[in-house]
């Protein structure tokens, strides 16, 4: 048995089209935009003995709001050279890197007016049309020197994406901090040598540094060796760090931090503080893919803490931040990179309800979405015409664990516990995956 392709983690079969959704209450006129989701769904049969809940075929969900209505659904597989032969279909454009036949299966969202379907280590970035049918491949118009990553930070100060990528097996000696510019072109490549090729599935960006995390999940090289498809495993003896890359510096810049020996896969948000400290905030594990060899869930359950790293004293020190399990962390996007009040979650990785954490306070406020349903990521999208973190509207995409379809559900962010503004009633259910944005259609509009 596998938990990754059963129950909630189960793939859904078909792809589906659906126009003007039901919706109970009433969807703000000023959400313009797609709420979207990536994730894996293996479109065949996989062998429950070796199949990793990462590797499944990436499948992208969206949702069209537009003047208060729900105007589509739609899912789609992220067309890999595979999948499209599978599928009969002619190959995506472009050339992926490693020539990789693999559709990127963990995050989507718009950037220099295209849509982009992503993933860390193996290939390239793939764009999507408005409608989510796959284009290709695409290298940032040729110009990424390696693979990419799920988690490119936006800097809204400046315009770029920042991006932490390692590229396996091609690049087993460093990761690679890129600079992407307003002009979808990347600007920037920074070697950043490491030892023991580290999982870096996500980053921090603040408005001096860079913050590479290199964590005690590396590779297994004899799980590597005997075929393993998924060669990552924990390392006790990988001490764990966090590095501070000056954003206009080089390796040789860089100050490395002695921090607590967990694993970290997704942080909230870091800033800069006045006596020179970086504060970073983050869900982190005790152990990871050390007993469970297919997924996340089996070791150990996430906690949220704030990490404070000194570059004067070379160390990280921890601090919880609040009761209870977190994961799938985000934030105001008008704090990013800066200084942040409000951390939203779901309820670790066997999600329940939404949480709005005050980081300084550590007070939550809790959505319950019902018995036996559940919320994934929360994104939250400023109301129209705010200025003060925290007022928006809160996304959640929530499921029910008998296996009903999925609503998208619209809460507002200055009473985040009661009762939803809008439930989008979607026609089939959305399986546990990963990540998505909002994108209005002001930054990706219409084709």
């Amino acid at each position: 048995m596998n938990p990754y392709v059963e129950g909630s983690m189960a793939p859904v079969d078909d792809e589906v089209t659906a126009f003007d959704l039901p919706v109970t209450g009433t969807i703000p006129e000023e959400l313009e935009g797609r709420w979207l989701r990536n994730g894996p769904n293996p479109r065949s049969a996989v062998d429950p003995s070796t199949h990793h809940w990462f590797l499944g075929d990436g499948m992208v969900h969206g949702v069209r709001l537009r003047g208060g209505k729900a105007e589509w659904y739609r899912n789609r597989w992220v067309r890999g050279t595979r999948i499209a032969a599978e599928l009969g279909e002619d190959p995506p454009q472009g050339h992926s890197y490693g020539d990789r036949d693999f559709g990127p299966n963990t995050s989507v969202g718009g950037f220099a007016g295209r849509t982009w379907a992503m993933v860390e280590a193996g290939t390239s970035p793939m764009t999507l049309t408005y409608e989510l049918d796959t284009i290709g491949y695409n290298g940032f118009d040729g110009t990424l020197p390696g693979a990419f990553t799920a988690h490119p930070r936006y800097d809204a100060a400046t315009g770029e994406l920042h991006a932490v990528c390692y590229a396996y097996p091609d690049q087993l000696d460093r990761v690679q901090h890129v600079v992407v510019g307003r002009d979808g072109r990347v600007a920037k490549v920074t070697d950043v040598p490491l030892t023991g090729m580290p999982m870096v599935h996500d980053m921090s960006l603040t408005s001096r540094y860079v913050l590479v995390y290199d964590l005690p999940v590396c590779l297994d090289i004899e799980a590597a060796m005997g075929g393993s498809p998924f060669p990552f495993a924990w390392n006790p003896d990988h001490p764990a760090r966090v590095g501070l890359l000056p954003r206009d510096g080089t390796a040789n810049d860089i100050v490395w931090c002695v921090a607590p020996q967990c694993y970290v896969f997704h942080s909230v948000n870091a800033y800069d503080a006045d006596d020179g400290t970086v504060l970073v905030d983050l869900c982190r594990y005790d152990r990871m893919f050390d007993g469970d060899r297919n997924g996340p869930v089996g070791d150990s359950s996430p906690t949220i803490v704030r990490w404070v790293v000194d570059p004067g004293m070379a160390t990280v020190a921890e601090t919880p931040l609040a009761d209870g399990h977190h994961e799938f962390p985000t934030c105001d996007p008008r704090v990013g990179a800066g200084r942040h009040r409000y951390a939203y979650t779901a309820d670790g990785l066997e999600l329940g309800p939404t949480h709005r954490v005050d980081v300084e306070t550590g007070d939550t406020v809790t959505h319950d979405h019902g018995e036996g349903r559940f919320g994934a990521e929360p994104l939250l999208v400023p109301k129209d015409g705010s200025t003060e973190e925290g007022v928006g509207w809160v996304l959640v995409c929530v499921n029910d664990r008998g296996g009903g379809p999925a609503e998208l559900v619209v809460l507002d962010g200055e009473d985040l516990a009661a009762e939803p503004v809008a439930r989008i009633h979607l026609p089939q259910r959305v399986p546990d995956g990963f990540h998505g944005n909002w994108v209005p259609d002001s930054s990706v509009p219409p084709e």
